[in-house]
């Protein structure tokens, strides 16, 4: 529950600052496609960091990266909150993601250390779950703030995660390998993933951005797979790479926060636009509360009855049924369609995050436990950024509703790359 506040409150990161878009857009002077960005690359922080808090974990233990995170996620959203400009606060939500990224990598890391089998698949439910209710309250809480107090106390919810840190500090390792980190490594990853999601949302930018993101794409692909050759014991460690388990878990498992994430940035703009109140926005997140505390009771059975890659493909359905009803629901600006859609999102999660860490938990050995998981997660959170990239990009282009349309095929994509597991699944167990 404690590592499950602290991951709620890094989702509030987002979750909270979604709804007020359109406040930051108008105080700040810009528009609201480039106010997306303080989501979309807090987000892709949140995402590309995630792997090097997992080596380092890996290399030092996991007290002092997890201390160094939540001291950048609280900087951050400290500055956040008092940012003069619009450039000081997209700087400030980048250190803020960058710290807040310490948390579910080291979170899963901690409880696939302490529990095995189906121990582990119910407390990474319950971190997920708790996590998720968590976040889903973060646009009625950021709702009523911004209402009452304005955008800037928003932005600094996340500074509460200190509170938490004090409780954990004592069930914290130290130590580990000692081996050196991969820095190079670790920047090429960045970059190249830096480079999609600028190429995914350069319609609201401009030419230029989409540039920047193709030449980021066209030479980090190459570069990364040349140094991985190069160091395979670096950064990105052959063998987990090599791993199919991993990585196509986690490249089906992505497509649940690219649901999440996409939601969350075009609704609010949609029904805050046709004369919501934020407040009454954040509230179509309540149902989502308590769908969040209870779906990580099914998530252990589900992964002993039908295994990993199965709940993972039952997950990428769910999600995009909600992208479907999201796109119907903000068409015609329907508020119980929309929260079905969140809902719906909520479940699959649920079912998609703790699914994904205690099958990549189980698929390596513990000395890369670690970097597998901040790799498997940082595919997930791309994800995500990915999600709001998109819809922020071709919500200008074709309109919200048809973006999140658009965005409903992903998890089916997913659901293909998967299918290797899935027929392997299948084939009857010998004995």
């Amino acid at each position: 529950m404690l590592l499950g506040a602290l991951f709620g409150l890094a989702g509030m990161g987002s979750s909270s600052a979604a709804i007020v878009l359109p406040s930051v857009a108008n105080d700040l002077d810009v528009g609201i496609g480039v106010a997306a960005w303080t989501i979309s690359l807090y987000v892709l922080m949140l995402a590309v960091t995630t792997a090097v808090y997992g080596r380092v974990s890996d290399l030092v233990g996991i007290r002092l990266p997890l201390l160094v995170g939540i001291s950048m996620m609280t900087g951050g959203a400290l500055v956040a909150a008092l940012a003069p400009t619009y450039g000081v606060l997209l700087t400030a939500r980048l250190f803020q993601g960058a710290g807040a990224a310490a948390i579910p990598t080291l979170g899963v890391a901690i409880l696939s250390n302490r529990y095995q089998g189906e121990m582990r698949g119910l407390a990474l439910g319950r971190l997920a779950g708790f996590a998720a209710a968590i976040t889903c309250f973060g646009p009625l809480i950021g709702g009523l703030l911004a209402d009452t107090l304005g955008w800037r106390t928003v932005m600094a919810l996340p500074i509460l995660g200190v509170g938490v840190l004090p409780f954990l500090w004592k069930d914290l390792t130290v130590g580990g390998t000692g081996a050196r980190l991969d820095l190079l490594g670790a920047v090429l990853v960045a970059l190249t993933a830096g480079g999609l999601v600028l190429l995914v949302q350069s319609p609201t930018t401009g030419a230029l951005v989409a540039v920047v993101g193709a030449l980021l794409l066209l030479v980090g692909v190459p570069a990364v797979g040349l140094w991985v050759r190069r160091r395979p014991d670096g950064f990105l460690p052959l063998d987990v790479l090599r791993n199919p388990t991993v990585m196509r878990g986690a490249i089906a498992a992505a497509a649940v926060p690219a649901a999440w994430f996409a939601q969350l940035v075009g609704v609010p703009v949609v029904l805050v636009g046709a004369g919501w109140e934020s407040w009454q926005v954040g509230a179509l997140l309540l149902p989502s509360v308590v769908v969040a505390l209870l779906v990580p009771r099914t998530v252990a059975p589900l992964l002993t009855r039908f295994g990993g890659p199965r709940t993972l493909a039952m997950a990428g359905g769910i999600a995009s049924g909600s992208l479907l009803l999201a796109a119907v629901g903000t068409s015609i600006e329907s508020g119980p369609l929309l929260v079905l859609a969140i809902v719906l999102t909520t479940v699959a999660f649920g079912l998609g995050q703790p699914t994904l860490g205690a099958t990549v938990g189980a698929a390596v050995a513990t000395d890369v436990r670690g970097v597998a998981l901040g790799i498997a997660t940082l595919l997930f959170l791309v994800g995500g950024s990915v999600g709001s990239a998109v819809v922020a990009g071709l919500g200008d282009v074709i309109g919200i509703p048809a973006s999140l349309g658009v965005l409903a095929v992903l998890p089916l994509v997913g659901i293909a790359v998967l299918s290797p597991e899935l027929r392997r699944a299948r084939e009857p167990q010998l004995t």
